[in-house]
């Protein structure tokens, strides 16, 4: 489990924003006490604080052996062939320790179809390809997004989405490599655990096409709740509770047919660190 063909991710991995804030010297200690603790791999996103490569670079330099994956790195941050030699350089510097995840993400793009837009975004890399083995995976959600990274990468990755939707996509992409991120709260009291869940949820919505995403999984009108989401919706696409009950549901995704769990720990204070959860959730996903 959690392989990709030369690599091995490990059944659970670390999946994180903190990094795009913080010091490098912060995220340097952060993520050698991850591997010192055992984590085999880390996810970082792309917003606007930190570019993509060179953030997988300072990751993969800071550690011995530890996995990096791009989840994701947007196509509209550099053109394809600097996408794909910028990747070979690292996959020449680290062997089989870095996967390039691609997505749409960024701003809305209008009339820009996501999936043309992608496969044309394959093509040239393709067309860049050198003798160094490069892995990509793709942001992937719908069918023929997730069609598509499975002919063309070596598999999906997925966000803020249900167990029902890890095993719906499971069926798709067949032997094809399964990411999914989850995020997390290690809080008992459902008042405060579902708050921190609304928050983090409200963007996502409020977005045409993240709405979109929850109609196609079953949820209704009622359960976006202008924003809000409904304790069942907020319940399913953030795990809170003890330890315990986080690992199970979190096992969950496994057992739907998940290669891999990128645990996003969310609900930190605004300058901390989520390394406290980090290590509690350590031992109980060993």
């Amino acid at each position: 489990m959690g392989a990709i063909d030369g690599m091995d991710l490990g059944r659970f991995g670390i999946w994180t924003f903190d990094f795009e804030r913080q010091p490098a010297g912060v995220i340097r200690d952060s993520v050698q006490e991850l591997e010192g603790l055992g984590w085999r791999t880390i996810w970082i996103p792309e917003t606007i604080e930190r570019e993509a490569l060179s953030h997988a670079g300072f990751l993969l330099a800071s550690t011995e052996g530890m996995n990096v994956v791009n989840g994701i790195a947007q196509i509209w941050s550099r053109g394809p062939r600097w996408a794909q030699t910028g990747a070979r350089l690292l996959a020449e510097a680290y062997p089989d320790r870095h996967v390039l995840g691609l997505g749409f993400g960024g701003k809305p793009h209008p009339g820009v179809r996501p999936l043309e837009a992608m496969r044309e975004y394959l093509d040239g890399m393709e067309a860049a390809a050198g003798t160094v083995r490069t892995r990509h995976v793709l942001a992937a959600y719908g069918p023929k997004m997730l069609e598509l990274a499975r002919d063309r990468t070596e598999g999906a990755h997925t966000y803020n989405v249900s167990v029902r939707h890890t095993a719906q996509t499971r069926e798709v992409l067949g032997g094809a490599f399964l990411g999914v991120e989850q995020a997390v709260i290690l809080e008992t009291d459902p008042d405060k655990a579902r708050a921190l869940a609304r928050e983090h949820l409200h963007t996502y919505l409020t977005t045409p096409y993240n709405i979109a995403k929850f109609l196609r999984l079953g949820y209704t009108e009622a359960d976006l709740d202008n924003g809000r989401g409904s304790d069942r919706l907020v319940d399913d696409f953030v795990f809170w509770g003890d330890v315990d009950t986080v690992v199970r549901k979190l096992h969950a995704h496994l057992d739907a047919g998940a290669d891999h769990v990128g645990v996003q720990v969310i609900g930190t204070e605004p300058g901390r660190t989520a390394m406290p959860a980090w290590r509690r959730l350590t031992e109980a996903l060993g």
